[in-house]
């Protein structure tokens, strides 16, 4: 009771209490031009200074993630009140402590080299050191031009910013390394999008999303300065990431680079494997969409696997399926090879050979991560010879009779094996039904009790409770995202907050959820949603 109440003691209930902490990133190097007009080539600035566009029409509150705000921000809930709040988030109220920044950074976008990029609707309003010591970085997401827009108007619509709030925290309870989304406002004011690419553009909502991380640093940050040769720069930028967001490594010590590599490329892998492991597909795996903290980041045009098949392909706009399900850590792989090149520039010939090296061996690593993550999906618990290949084989039969990727890991383990067989045990259980219907259903099974068995341990009960502690029963399925998305067109933001509720406890039963069929299987009409880069 002591420590709720010293909590809660802490917790600024209006922004006047509240402010950003003294801000680092200042002693970056900073664009000397301050105008705000889109530039395609700015040069020797990590960095401009810029303020958010207010927006003009009645600004409306959402949600708001209570967990955020509390234990990240400090804040009391009850600030959500305010009308301060829903213009903060939104832009238009610009604190004093705060200095509105720009990113600049570059990025290669479906496996091309694409320049300069930046934060184009995005603002860093500042830093926060919290009363736990975290350092936490507040930016807003379709809060107007900067430098960086280039072809863009600066906004965000509702229907994309929807995604990326429900997401950030879902992907957080289902415990993958995540930016997170504190707050979320929408208002009357028109952006015009071409959703599909079409030419049918529609006018939508405007939107703006308060989201959090750590840093906002990604391995495009460091590729533009390498391409561009701006080495002082980029030695600046990469002593700073170092020195600030990674304790472990020496800043002096001649090897930090290789050192930080080594760190990234194996929380990138096991972050990736996370990923694989919750069904969850990206969408936009492009450079600068990876966060150097290895944590996920701009949430797009991403999914979750309903049917499984591994060439799932949620972004309409990748036509070639770059960006599929099964090639997710392919690719996060060849955007680590991108990273250690823009390294390679600080380094001299001996160690640019050790970095080409751990290069080398980042697919071992990879294979290594996802066989531990399924190997928990399973309910095992040691590592054997074969248990990917036992993993390939379930994978296998749910792609060929189309079993839902989320409740048929679920159900496995919600049945005892010995009774697996047994119509009568099975039949409630829609997604194990489907399964069951592959022709060597049942060689999988003895397969799977086979392996089982060099586990002298592992009980049936502690099987079940593996699994259900490694799979959980609800993620944000395209589907429910559009119902959400559907009804907050018309100022009706229950299902969002509903959505919020659900996605919090992910592995538990939910009488709410069931209700809504959050578990049950995907309507017809699920299979037509398009998603696209367009937002």
């Amino acid at each position: 009771m002591e420590d709720s109440k010293s909590q809660c003691d802490v917790l600024k209930k209006s922004l006047s209490e509240w402010s950003f902490s003294t801000p680092k990133l200042l002693l970056l190097p900073i664009d000397k031009v301050e105008s705000n007009y889109i530039r395609r080539n700015v040069i020797g600035a990590v960095f401009s200074k810029v303020s958010p566009t207010p927006l003009k029409h009645k600004i409306s509150l959402v949600s708001y993630s209570k967990d955020a705000l509390i234990n990240i921000l400090d804040m009391d809930p009850s600030i959500t009140e305010s009308e301060d709040f829903t213009e903060f988030v939104s832009g238009n109220l610009v604190l004093s402590s705060s200095v509105p920044l720009a990113h600049r950074y570059g990025g290669h976008q479906f496996g091309t080299w694409a320049m300069q990029l930046g934060d184009g609707r995005a603002h860093l309003l500042g830093e926060y050191i919290n009363n736990k010591g975290e350092h936490w970085e507040l930016q807003l997401k379709g809060s107007g031009m900067t430098p960086y827009s280039r072809d863009g108007d600066g906004r965000a619509v509702l229907r994309s910013s929807i995604r990326e709030f429900l997401c950030s925290e879902a992907m957080h309870y289902l415990g993958v390394p995540t930016s997170r989304a504190a707050a979320l406002v929408v208002s009357n004011d028109p952006v015009l999008r071409d959703q599909f690419y079409n030419g049918f553009p529609e006018l939508e909502k405007a939107a703006v999303v308060l989201r959090l991380a750590p840093t906002w640093f990604r391995f495009g940050s460091l590729e533009l300065l390498a391409r561009q040769g701006e080495v002082t720069t980029l030695k600046i930028l990469t002593d700073f990431i170092i020195q600030e967001h990674f304790p472990s490594i020496n800043p002096l010590d001649e090897d930090r680079y290789l050192q930080m590599f080594d760190e990234v490329s194996h929380k990138t892998l096991q972050l990736v494997a996370q990923w694989q492991g919750v069904g969850f597909t990206h969408g936009v795996l492009n450079t600068d969409n990876m966060s150097l903290l290895s944590v996920t980041i701009d949430y797009g045009p991403f999914g979750y696997l309903d049917a499984y098949h591994e060439r799932y392909i949620p972004n309409n706009s990748d036509k070639e399926g770059r960006y599929c399900y099964g090639r997710q850590p392919e690719i996060v792989i060849w955007n680590l090879e991108k990273l250690a090149r823009a390294l390679s520039v600080l380094l001299n010939q001996e160690r640019t050979g050790q970095l080409m090296e751990m290069v080398k061996n980042l697919q071992k690593h990879a294979n290594d991560k996802l066989s531990v993550v399924f190997r928990k999906k399973l309910g095992l618990t040691t590592d054997q010879p074969g248990d990917l290949q036992l993993t390939q084989q379930l994978l296998n039969l749910m792609q060929e009779t189309s079993t839902d990727f989320t409740m048929g890991f679920c159900q496995l383990g919600e049945v005892q094996l010995e009774h697996i067989l047994e119509p009568e045990h099975t039949k409630e259980k829609w997604a194990l039904e489907t399964l069951k219907k592959a022709k060597t259903f049942q060689t999988f099974i003895e397969a799977y009790k086979k392996r089982i068995a060099l586990e002298p341990e592992l009980t049936e009960s502690k099987r079940q409770a593996l699994m259900k502690a490694n799979n959980p029963r609800y993620v944000l399925r395209q589907w429910m995202a559009q119902s959400a998305i559907k009804k907050a067109e018309n100022y009706d933001f229950s299902e969002v907050n509903l959505l919020l509720k659900v996605l919090q406890t992910p592995f538990s039963y939910q009488e709410e959820a069931e209700e809504m069929s959050y578990s049950s299987p995907p309507p017809c009409w699920a299979r037509h949603i398009k998603v696209s880069c367009s937002s």
